[in-house]
């Protein structure tokens, strides 16, 4: 279900159904695993990488919503994380493109390994854009943000993307073992020359605490930030009969892959982002206590 975050009516709990409570934590046991600690029953489960949870948390404490914080992936290196900087040191490229905050990240590693050579930087939306602000704004100006796409998504990057050499524009995309080849297959038909690196992968976290999966299930909605999550979350209900509640995904990418993977309840926003993914996941909540009520 696709909504404009424009057209929602601001979400006002009923009494005695969601109530302002801290938000629900865990931590880890001495055998590493996510144990779930004292806690009311979660509204919503936020399913990122452990600590990047907190700021989509305080957006629904704004709203009274109690989260459940599981994390679903973690990041690792991928085949390509050492190339990266010596690729950055041999080569020139008229734009590097970068589509996630983790891509940014990583790419950072790469780039200051490599002495911090001169770049120009096209990013996919704007937390993407924020690992950047800092370096983009220091004094040697070796390393500038200059273009977004008017959709945060790999798709509308590849056929927005200016080309500055009529003859040949190279383009270094950085990315996820995972990632689909989108930008690369977009930019390769408008005749780009594409160099895709692949700097990171994600795992599933598949060792949790059945207390706490046990609340995670019983929660209206899951919220999810990728495909590779959203599979890590299947992958862990599997064994369970009759699970149909909601899935709040933070852009159209991840509801498309929640479609394909057969699910139903999916929310998303039109516009990729915190703002929009918070929308999304208070509409999901008010249908929810409406087919309650």
């Amino acid at each position: 279900m696709a909504f404009s975050s424009s057209s929602l009516a601001p979400f006002s709990p009923p009494s005695g159904t969601f109530r302002p409570h801290p938000a629900g934590r865990l931590r880890t046991g001495t055998s590493g695993r996510f144990v779930a600690c004292s806690s009311p029953p979660p509204d919503v489960v936020v399913t990122r990488e452990r600590g990047k949870n907190a700021k989509l948390i305080a957006a629904l404490e704004k709203h009274h919503i109690h989260s459940l914080e599981l994390p679903l992936i973690k990041h690792v290196e991928g085949p390509d994380t050492d190339r990266l900087s010596y690729v950055l040191r041999n080569d020139k490229f008229d734009w590097i493109t970068i589509t996630s905050p983790e891509a940014a990240a990583v790419f950072l590693q790469g780039w200051k390994a490599a002495g911090s050579p001169k770049v120009r930087v096209a990013v996919v939306g704007e937390g993407t854009a924020r690992v950047f602000y800092e370096v983009s704004q220091s004094d040697d100006r070796s390393l500038e943000v200059a273009f977004s796409p008017s959709k945060a998504m790999g798709k509308v990057l590849a056929s927005e993307l200016p080309k500055s050499n009529v003859n040949t524009c190279k383009v270094l995309y950085p990315a996820s073992a995972k990632a689909g080849h989108d930008i690369q297959d977009g930019l390769s038909e408008r005749g780009f020359d594409v160099t895709r690196l692949n700097t990171y992968t994600t795992v599933p976290v598949e060792d949790v605490e059945p207390l706490t999966l046990n609340l995670a299930i019983s929660a209206p909605v899951v919220a999810v930030a990728s495909p590779s999550a959203l599979r890590a979350w299947l992958n862990l209900i599997s064994k369970v009969d009759n699970w149909n509640n909601s899935i709040a995904c933070i852009g159209e990418t991840t509801a498309s892959a929640a479609k394909k993977l057969g699910l139903k309840s999916i929310y998303y926003p039109t516009t990729p982002g915190l703002e929009g993914w918070v929308e999304s996941i208070l509409e999901a909540l008010r249908v929810h206590r409406q087919s309650k009520e």
